[in-house]
């Protein structure tokens, strides 16, 4: 509407901001819907709430009764476009190597930066000069003292001199300061501006220098800047450098590599030093309780790469500064007090004149109580800044349970268990909330912290607007095209130039756009992403194989409930194992991966490896259930023919009901695995199954979580399933080799002494039969009766394989193609030792490219010797 905060005044500006958060503040919640979250949404809180405003009064009193609170003028971190202090958490540092030109909010034009200015101040009555340098010129118009190190012996005639500012004509002392001054750096002199740098204003502490702001609030020069008052900062850079240039002062600019530069989370505008009165909070004993409590383990930070972060960064805390000149927050309940014979508070406040109040009335009897004398006719002013927003945030698990009053759900929820957060405000949020959950409630408000991983794109970047590279959840959950795409950007505060940037870039990261993936693909691919470790590479194709997984999932599930006619009038058995050992080797050996599935998904759930918890399942549905157990089950749930005897139809009967069951068991463990990840396609798959006697729960979400079962291991059937399975892939590898069709079934003989392998291939024939595409299967002792015009493989060095081609190959052909294939290779091969043969190879063709061709070599060389062998078995053969 191009009106500011200031066009409406603040009732009315807050009047605005409720109506946005009413319009917009339920997204977020719509988002954590849509991904599945399953929270009691009957206790959302926002910090802004009564019950939380009081927690916040309540708070900041006792703080600032205790002293812990308390006013001060100090150097912030001030933001000119916010116009108010920004924490030290709050400023991003970016490092310059070499100079750049950066855009800087509320300026026309970009401004250099990296570079350091030289320029001279003249000594009083003398043509003599000291050269500073500084990478803020403009700062010199705050200039108070130029130092020098006491024993650097090219400065000793000038101590207790002063020297002349250019602009105002004052006179500024020359001290001396072997603290702040290297001797061996620039010139052996530094400028002092003790109002606009950290260093400085401890300079100016030590040697009680003047300390001059020269920054309105929105970064423009004040009226203490000469001419260039009323210049924005970057404006007064330039024009100050041309006057001293003009003056005969300039002295030239270097590069200064390696700057680091401060910006503006929020904003990116850059962040200037200035000295302002504030509220600060005393976080030092607090730290050290914090830091107390994650060593001696009342507080588990997890993964435990970040404790080191937080040893580090409360260990070095300094006062926090509380403070923000914003009208959106929770406006301080602290109020300046006016005598009677004052008119207002006045230009230079005092700071023992503030006193605070969870009212203005209990502020107005602490004010009359702390200034008894002046009390007949002392009035109250609030003061207009808002808190720090994670002030309130800090306040959080105690403040949203009633605190500060004794609620039951404070008594039943404080101290919580767990807290799962990004790492990236683990300071901002988790120590605030630690530090004041321990002073205000005596105990540390949770005993684990999560921290989970920051999720950018597929190249590693952070996601941001500008970069078109922004993954909004519900575009993966249900698609966007790429004009869908453009047009969210439109709605952003993107410029027109950032917003051609952002469309350029959503077309290289998202060709296509998003293809709809659905909310159990995203959920099951952030968490299996995480072993990636602090970060998320997201490449929203792998979600989409996570979908496609999803399908799979569907449709095995739906196949196996089919094929064993799981429906509504299958009783399965009671109990998960039957009462006797079972003797079918496929049902033991499933039941033992299931079990080691279960084990390995609940540990990976108690150590938070979210990577393992989704894999395991994963792997135990794809490989073990799909891939053989569905497989061997389909001979074994065909309809029994009409003219086997009874004996043989009893027997298949029972070994149907076994595999019924067993099936069933799998189903359902494995969805009840899955489901953390995937709440709805194993809600939907749930609902389908039959329940065991006894079982009346009616969602999957209050469903018992698998546990292992001991009576399921076995080592055994693993190991004979293992060999079998061995077995059936040197089988399919074979087909493979020589092209013959799956549909094509020749016989196999396994050559083996050993009696286990044996009793093994005898015992799985239909299974190889089956998943392994063959015919007739025959045991041997060894290889001497095995027939000719079979290919060979060994499945370990115990047992052979060798399947018959004879009458499935054409002999020719594959000789033929074989012939025609090396003799292309070996062309390929001749051609790249030649080049490798030159003269000038070794001094012309760089080392890596050198590796690179004699690898090449090699590989052909291998492929060549593979060939010639596959053309000796194909000549040997008696077809």
């Amino acid at each position: 509407q191009n009106i500011s905060r200031h066009d409406i005044g603040r009732e009315k500006f807050i009047e605005e901001v409720w109506k946005w958060k009413e319009e917009k503040g339920g997204f977020i919640c719509h988002q954590l819907k849509s991904v599945g979250a399953s929270l009691d949404w009957s206790r959302e809180a926002f910090t802004m709430d009564e019950t939380l405003s009081n927690g916040v009064k309540e708070a900041f009193v006792r703080f600032h009764e205790e002293g812990l609170i308390y006013r001060g003028t100090r150097l912030v971190n001030w933001d000119c476009t916010l116009k108010s202090a920004v924490s030290d958490l709050e400023v991003d540092y970016i490092t310059l190597d070499k100079p750049q030109k950066l855009r800087v909010p509320g300026h026309k034009f970009s401004y250099e930066f990296g570079t350091l200015i030289e320029f001279a101040y003249k000594i009083e009555d003398s043509e003599d000069e000291l050269v500073v340098a500084t990478t803020r010129l403009e700062t010199m118009l705050g200039d108070t003292a130029v130092a020098v190190h006491p024993e650097d012996p090219r400065y000793k005639a000038y101590h207790g001199k002063h020297v002349i500012h250019p602009f105002t004509g004052k006179k500024i002392p020359i001290i001396l300061d072997g603290e702040l001054v290297d001797m061996e750096f620039g010139t052996g002199c530094v400028k002092i501006t003790p109002a606009h740098d950290p260093n400085d204003y401890n300079c100016g502490k030590r040697h009680n220098l003047e300390f001059i702001n020269i920054l309105n609030e929105d970064g423009s020069m004040n009226e203490k800047c000469c001419e260039f008052a009323g210049m924005m900062r970057f404006d007064a850079r330039i024009a100050v450098q041309k006057a001293l240039d003009a003056k005969g002062l300039y002295r030239g600019t270097k590069v200064n590599a390696g700057m680091r530069l401060g910006l503006s989370q929020r904003t990116k505008d850059v962040i200037e030093p200035v000295l302002k009165p504030q509220w600060w909070v005393d976080c030092k004993d607090m730290a050290k309780e914090a830091c107390d409590a994650a060593r001696d383990g009342r507080l588990n930070i997890m993964p435990a790469i970040h404790k080191d972060t937080w040893f580090r960064w409360l260990e070095n805390i300094k006062d926090w500064c509380i403070s923000r000149q914003l009208w959106w927050g929770h406006r301080i309940p602290a109020y300046y007090v006016v005598f009677a014979n004052e008119e207002g508070k006045g230009q230079e406040e005092d700071s023992e004149r503030w006193v605070s109040g969870r009212s203005e009335e209990e502020a107005m009897e602490n004010a009359k109580k702390k200034f008894p004398e002046q009390a007949e006719g002392l009035r109250l002013v609030q003061d207009e800044d808002v808190l720090d927003t994670w002030f309130s945030s800090g306040l959080f698990p105690f403040s949203t349970l009633g605190w500060p009053n004794n609620t039951p759900d404070l008594k039943a929820f404080y101290p919580n268990d767990l807290l799962e957060t990004g790492h990236d405000i683990l300071f901002f949020w988790v120590a605030r909330m630690v530090m004041m959950g321990m002073k205000l409630m005596g105990q540390v408000p949770f005993s684990t912290v999560y921290l989970h991983a920051m999720v950018r794109d597929a190249q590693g970047r952070k996601m941001s607007k500008s970069l078109g590279n922004v993954v909004d959840p519900l575009d993966v959950i249900k698609g966007i095209s790429l004009e869908g795409l453009h047009e969210k950007l439109t709605q952003s505060n993107l410029d027109e130039k950032e917003l051609e940037k952002a469309k350029k870039g959503q077309k290289a990261s998202f060709p296509d756009g998003i293809s709809e993936c659905g909310t159990d693909a995203l959920r099951f691919a952030l968490c299996n992403y995480t072993a990636q470790g602090r970060d998320i590479n997201l490449d929203v194709q792998r979600v989409v194989g996570y979908r496609q997984f999803c399908n799979k999932m569907w449709n095995a599930a739906r196949f196996a409930i089919n094929m064993a006619n799981i429906t509504a009038d299958f009783k399965p058995n009671k109990a998960l194992i039957y009462d006797e050992k079972m003797q079918y080797l496929p049902e033991r050996w499933i039941l033992s991966k299931l079990n080691a599935t279960i084990k390995e998904a609940s540990q990976a759930f108690d150590e938070f490896d979210f990577n393992k918890a989704t894999s395991s399942p994963y792997a135990f549905w794809l490989y073990n259930l799909c891939d053989v157990y569905l497989e061997i089950c389909k001979p074994i749930l065909a309809p029994i023919g009409a003219d086997v005897s009874a004996e043989v139809r009893a027997e298949a009967e029972k070994r149907q009901v076994i595999a019924q069951n067993v099936l069933y068991t799998c189903l359902d463990q494995a969805l009840r695995l899955f489901h953390p990840f995937m709440p709805f396609v194993t809600e939907e798959l749930f609902q389908r199954l039959p329940r065991r006697e006894g079982d009346d729960v009616t969602s999957i979400m209050l469903a018992e979580f698998p546990q292992p079962n001991a009576l399921w291991e076995d080592e055994e059937a693993e190991k004979a399933m293992s060999f079998v399975i061995d077995a059936i892939h040197e089988v399919r590898s074979m087909k493979a080799s020589y092209n013959v069709a799956n549909s094509v079934k020749p016989d196999l003989y396994i050559a083996t002494k050993v009696a286990n392998f044996k009793e093994w291939t005898e015992d799985q024939i239909v299974s190889i039969q089956t998943l392994g595409s063959v015919g007739n299967i025959t045991v041997l002792e060894d290889d001497s009766a095995v027939p000719e015009g079979c290919v060979m493989r060994p499945v370990n060095e115990s047992v052979q394989a060798f399947l018959m081609l004879k009458g499935f190959i054409d002999v020719k052909k594959e000789l033929a193609q074989l012939a025609k294939k090396a003799a292309q290779l070996q062309k390929t091969k001749d051609g790249l030792l030649k080049k490798m043969e030159a003269p000038t190879y070794m001094e012309k063709v760089p080392e890596k490219v050198r590796e690179q061709n004699t690898a090449k070599a090699e590989a052909y060389s291998q492929e060549l010797e593979a060939i010639e062998k596959a053309i000796k078995q194909f000549e040997s053969f008696q077809i």
